[in-house]
């Protein structure tokens, strides 16, 4: 036969820790309502000394000097450009999208294709033309691509034949 526990002694301190959050929450509502009992109690008594083991915060923060990110060098893709892309309302992750590109200092990785780099020239404009050997679906072929990023680097606007495309960053 099997024996039946009760539950109401496992369930009171559930119960009761959910009856104090409530009666904390309260507290913020209710002005004049105390919520440390010891601030009421002892106003005058001050901390301790923070222990040996301690972290103590420095204020404020001290100021970083961080260099911007150093330019590729020549004949391969910017920094900047370098990354995962994909179509704007397209999921970042998603193998299969169409517009999904990697692009990484010598090579454009594509869905269905990938370019070898073979020169980069930027323009004073923020633009890169990049020269890329491509090969993909059993073709080769040869293209010069312009790129250019957005102002928050968040887009980039990859133009090629006469068509631009907007890809976001992932």
């Amino acid at each position: 036969m099997r024996k039946i526990v009760p539950l109401l002694p496992l369930l009171l301190p559930l119960l009761a820790a959910t009856a104090c959050n409530r009666q904390d929450d309260r507290q913020d509502q209710q002005p004049g309502v105390v919520a440390n009992i010891l601030d009421q109690t002892m106003p005058e008594v001050e901390d301790g000394p923070t222990p040996a083991n301690a972290i103590t915060p420095v204020e404020p923060p001290p100021a970083i000097d961080t260099p911007p990110p150093p330019a590729a060098p020549g004949g391969l893709i910017p920094v900047a450009l370098q990354g995962s892309w994909t179509g704007i309302d397209e999921r970042c992750g998603d193998r299969t999208a169409d517009l999904e590109l990697t692009v990484v200092p010598d090579q454009l990785v594509f869905h269905e294709s990938v370019g070898t780099v073979k020169a980069v020239r930027t323009g004073e404009d923020g633009r890169v033309a990049v020269d890329a050997a491509f090969t993909g679906e059993g073709q080769s072929w040869t293209r010069t691509l312009l790129m250019r990023p957005s102002a928050d680097g968040r887009t980039l606007t990859i133009m090629n034949d006469g068509t631009a495309v907007v890809r976001k960053r992932c």
